[in-house]
């Protein structure tokens, strides 16, 4: 585990969005050099010498902690979009909310059978999004390698989630808020 207090670095909001939620801004995270440098050398880091040739990221915070790990690995980056923002064919996959269901779209030609996945962004709460991307790539046919948030919030059980979901396949965090 990194040495770097990323924790230091997230702001509490309270009563944001909604009363009773306290919302972890992890932007301090970004807009500081040094913080960022080490988030995505954490995860790069960590996933350096495993063969990854693509990193999906979650819209839209997953684009913002993919691409520059993506870099740092020498591979390609794909994003995974809402509707209607990808303008090719697509695979296409629906997953629950808290509150309702959303969806998440790639381009059928951005992985291949050969690709190995890094699946990474910003948090992992329920899992909803993790197992709706994972669907993603497994539809291209590709294979997961693991994933990889900067904050878990562990009193959601997302682990639970991920090992029904995704047996088997890593799920590395920087910073778990009980």
């Amino acid at each position: 585990m990194p040495s770097f207090d990323f924790e230091s670095r997230i702001i509490d909001i309270p009563d944001y969005p909604e009363p009773g939620v306290i919302f972890k801004d992890i932007t301090p995270l970004f807009d500081d050099a040094e913080a960022l440098r080490a988030v995505i050398d954490a995860i790069a880091d960590h996933f350096a010498g495993r063969g990854v040739t693509k990193v999906v990221g979650a819209e839209a915070r997953g684009f913002l902690v993919g691409v520059p790990v993506a870099y740092r690995l020498g591979c390609g980056f794909v994003p995974a979009r809402k509707p209607g923002k990808l303008p090719r064919a697509v695979y296409s996959q629906s997953y629950e909310l808290e509150y309702g269901t959303d969806e998440l779209q790639i381009h059928q030609d951005a992985l291949t059978p050969g690709d190995r996945v890094l699946i990474v962004d910003d948090l992992i709460a329920t899992g909803g999004t993790a197992v709706a991307t994972a669907r993603l790539v497994e539809q291209s046919g590709a294979s997961i390698e693991g994933f990889s948030f900067i904050l878990e919030l562990e009193f959601l059980k997302p682990r639970d989630i991920m090992g029904r979901e995704c047996p088997g396949k890593e799920v590395y965090t920087l910073v778990k808020v009980s």
